[in-house]
């Protein structure tokens, strides 16, 4: 009878680590994700970033404007031609569902022009694929008062 309990446990405690496992490597995929992307928007700008990396049914959730829907509504919600390649941002912290396909990023954000640095938070819904890439779901955020006064 011990070695029932023995090795319902030993599976159970099995199963729970490879899950675990499996969240850490999800974890840190959606960490790298979000810092690729914003190391794109100074490359490419910002709009074209988010393109680069939205899930077809992509959400824009933005300051004083309705949510924009989908990829291709997205796409033409903005100028490529001036597309903002001076904003950046920092994931400060991320978390995963158990299933490993769904999970969130969030941070602050910085918008520089010539004359004036603009700060924020935002919040990436970030959704996995069947090829194993990460897709933003949902894209959202605020302005803030500089974070470091």
């Amino acid at each position: 009878m011990k070695l029932k309990y023995f090795l319902v446990f030993a599976i159970f405690w099995a199963c729970n680590e490879q899950n675990q496992n499996s969240t850490n490597e999800s974890l840190q995929q959606i960490i790298k994700a979000d810092k690729d992307a914003s190391s794109l928007a100074t490359e490419i700008g910002f709009n074209s970033a988010l393109l680069s990396v939205a899930d077809s049914s992509f959400v824009k959730l933005g300051n004083g404007q309705l949510p924009i829907v989908g990829k291709t509504a997205f796409a033409n919600s903005y100028d490529k031609n001036t597309d903002i390649k001076t904003i950046t941002w920092d994931p400060i912290s991320a978390e995963v569902a158990r299933s490993g396909e769904l999970g969130y990023t969030w941070g602050n954000w910085q918008f520089k022009t010539q004359d004036t640095t603009y700060y924020g938070n935002y919040v990436t819904i970030w959704k996995k694929k069947d090829d194993g890439t990460w897709k933003m779901s949902l894209d959202g955020g605020n302005s803030t008062p500089n974070p470091k006064l």
